[in-house]
């Protein structure tokens, strides 16, 4: 390995041979069988070895969602699920409730924009949770909402919302939540929660590449989309419904393929305990954060799995982090976005990840760190990290 000596520790350096790791909240690391998956040949879109992937991937896929509605697969990104979701539950001119704590929050506002609809934003500090009771009051003002949107996991700043909390605030009205980054993750079993719409993509916990999307939706949400008429043409729930187990337009045949492989790794391991396996990771990493004297943005969750995110040392440069990290390790995290950005850095656990991933990352973290000028005593990081691995790893033992 070839490293340059004239930078100094924590700053960016041109480093040769790196192995190549991600850890941002998408897209994600791929298991092998996923990358294998990829590289077989293509099957014809309507043959019927295509169609039992399509139909077994429907099945596994409302495992994940803990569903026994219907579930939808576009292909698209998680935002494209976002946007049939809109123009499939809310007519041009209706008002609709968007709650938001962050950048993909204020997304589901932006797409009402676009789709015309009239989004009353119920905006919170990035970096806290929504408020179930300011929802409730939101709602009691205007009473003739029928359909309300938030986010499972904000991705931008590491916070899951209370979704049981947030089902019970917004009483007899349709909820919808952006799953895009906790399925498969964070627990959400969405029928027992009677949570109606859920929406993800494939690129975070699924561990497949971006380029498919899902909706899944139970009978009351299904029934008012119907009643509305076509939501689009090509996100139009009734038209993808109708198809069955063939998709109405030619999918993504292979990512398809690949998105299969992925849901076998995860029914192999047992969705409980991908969820455990990520509760660990997430409180490694937070231990860690804090034992090097960073700040976890907002309140700790014990079920903010997806993603950690801290702010930025006084006196140091955000986006040096990122850039460190990156050039002196070949390790990818997240700087932050929006009003956030340059604030606060991010470091994704969701998906193909184990312990080994986030003790290689804190080393990595601690010496570019130090290297800013931020008082870390090399090693404690790393040391908090073990204490939860050698405490999770002996209860299961």
């Amino acid at each position: 390995m070839t490293a340059a000596t004239s930078a100094p520790v924590g700053a960016p350096a041109t480093v040769g041979n790196l192995k190549r790791t991600l850890m941002v909240p998408g897209p994600t690391a791929l298991p092998p069988e996923v990358v294998e998956a990829g590289a077989r040949p293509i099957l014809y879109s309507r043959s019927p070895e295509f169609v039992a992937v399509w139909e077994d991937v429907v099945r596994r896929l409302g495992t994940v969602f803990q569903t026994e509605g219907d579930v939808l697969v576009f292909g698209a990104s998680g935002t494209g699920a976002m946007s049939s979701a809109v123009a499939n539950l809310a007519a041009r001119g209706e008002k609709v409730l968007v709650a938001s704590c962050g950048n993909f929050g204020d997304r589901w506002a932006k797409i009402c924009a676009d789709e015309g609809v009239e989004a009353t934003l119920l905006e919170f500090e990035w970096g806290t949770p929504v408020d179930p009771a300011a929802v409730a009051e939101a709602l009691e003002r205007e009473p003739g909402i029928e359909v309300v949107f938030t986010t499972q996991s904000e991705t931008s700043t590491g916070v899951v919302n209370d979704l049981p909390a947030l089902r019970a605030a917004v009483g007899d009205r349709i909820l919808v939540a952006d799953a895009v980054s906790g399925l498969g993750v964070v627990d959400l079993p969405m029928d027992r929660w009677g949570v109606d719409v859920v929406v993800s993509g494939s690129q975070k916990g699924l561990m497949t590449p971006p380029g498919l999307a899902f909706v899944a939706a139970n009978e009351r949400a299904i029934a008012r989309s119907a009643g509305l008429g076509p939501g689009g043409f090509y996100l139009d729930w009734e038209r993808t419904r109708k198809g069955g187990s063939r998709s109405p337009f030619t999918p993504p045949v292979t990512l398809v393929c690949q998105l299969q492989a992925a849901l076998e790794l995860i029914d192999a391991e047992g969705l409980q305990n991908v969820f455990a396996r990520h509760r660990v990771l997430g409180r490694m990493c937070r231990a860690a954060v804090k034992a090097m004297g960073l700040e976890l943005l907002g309140p700790e969750n014990p079920e903010a799995n997806v993603v950690t995110a801290f702010r930025v040392p006084e006196g140091v440069d955000g986006k040096a982090i990122p850039a460190g990290m990156k050039a002196r390790f070949g390790i990818t995290i997240a700087g932050g976005q929006g009003k956030l950005s340059g604030r606060i850095a991010r470091i994704g656990h969701c998906g193909y990840y184990d312990y080994r991933d986030i003790v290689t990352t804190i080393g990595a973290l601690e010496i570019v760190l130090d290297g800013l000028g931020h008082p870390v005593e090399l090693g404690a990081g790393l040391r908090a990290a073990q204490g939860v691995a050698s405490e999770a790893l002996g209860a299961a033992a």
